[in-house]
């Protein structure tokens, strides 16, 4: 069902959509991510401790077990699988050939809290939010932090990481994502509720940080939070929260709600027109088609060559 806000709506997605559960019998998904060249979708089942690969003959198979609790995915431009880890508090590469390397673990010389979410710009760096939740039982283990902040960081190319927004502007940042044109950085904030917009400077920094939308269901928490976030091909962020994905225009006016049967944890869009929204929730797999397709991102470019 989609609870229209604006009529616009109907200019990204059908009015008659069906949502199809593909995939079920998790613990809780997440950070699903669609390989362009091998055509399948990588996901994480944080408190399982497993991650999957669905394909669209609807076969899911484990590809590592145990994964470290992992969370957000994504690809390089090379499309090497980067990895944040609860359980490690790492952000990784994990190349075809099985090599793992590590590109961050520490900041000035303290632990990570538990990387979450991760996105990549077209230069290669790689910019990830480090939230708290991968300490707390279930979804990590419990253990204290070493940092006394929650932050958002940015790998360099030159593998140095940086401190990109000021130490406790967020109580738990989360999903994060680029304009289409990567002038833009959107970052929410879970239990804010809120998101934020930045402007991308050429050598990667932020800056003239500002609201872009908040209060997204407030009062509704425990049917869905701001966590996974991405931004289509035309600019409009699509975000998860209260009973499903929550779509706003790049003026920060919110369109409406694709409503999810559970509990939405991220999404990302896949299918060889990447017009096949990818929704994990809960315990299941949706996919639902969209009129809009995802903004292309660098290994989304790769993958077309290859």
């Amino acid at each position: 069902m989609i609870k229209a806000h604006s009529e616009e709506i109907w200019k990204l997605i059908d009015k008659d959509v069906e949502i199809q559960r593909v995939a079920t019998g998790f613990v809780f998904t997440e950070g699903p991510v669609w390989h362009p060249r091998d055509q399948h979708l990588l996901f994480s089942d944080v408190p399982g401790n497993v991650r999957r690969r669905y394909t669209a003959n609807g076969q899911v198979v484990e590809t590592r077990n145990p994964s470290e609790k992992c969370n957000g995915m994504t690809y390089d431009g090379d499309l090497n699988l980067v990895v944040c880890e609860h359980l490690t508090s790492s952000l990784l590469l994990e190349k075809a050939d099985g090599k793992r390397e590590v590109l961050a673990s520490h900041f000035e010389g303290k632990e990570l809290n538990s990387p979450n979410d991760v996105c990549v710009r077209s230069d290669g760096s790689i910019y990830f939010s480090d939230p708290g939740y991968g300490r707390m039982p279930g979804f990590g283990e419990e253990r204290e932090q070493e940092l006394d902040f929650q932050g958002v960081f940015r790998v360099t190319p030159d593998r140095d990481i940086e401190l990109i927004v000021e130490r406790g502007r967020y109580q738990q940042p989360n999903g994060l994502c680029f304009s289409p044109d990567e002038s833009l950085l959107y970052i929410n904030d879970s239990p804010g509720a809120l998101i934020d917009v930045y402007s991308v400077a050429n050598d990667g920094s932020l800056s003239k940080g500002q609201r872009f939308a908040d209060n997204i269901g407030i009062g509704e928490l425990e049917s869905g939070i701001p966590d996974g976030m991405k931004c289509d091909e035309q600019g409009n962020i699509w975000v998860t929260g209260p009973k499903g994905l929550w779509i706003f225009n790049p003026h920060g006016e919110q369109l409406g709600v694709v409503e999810i049967p559970e509990h939405v944890g991220n999404l990302h869009w896949g299918a060889p027109d990447w017009h096949t929204l990818y929704v994990a929730a809960s315990t299941s797999i949706y996919a639902v088609r969209t009129r809009v397709g995802a903004h292309a991102e660098p290994f989304m470019k790769a993958g077309s060559s290859q």
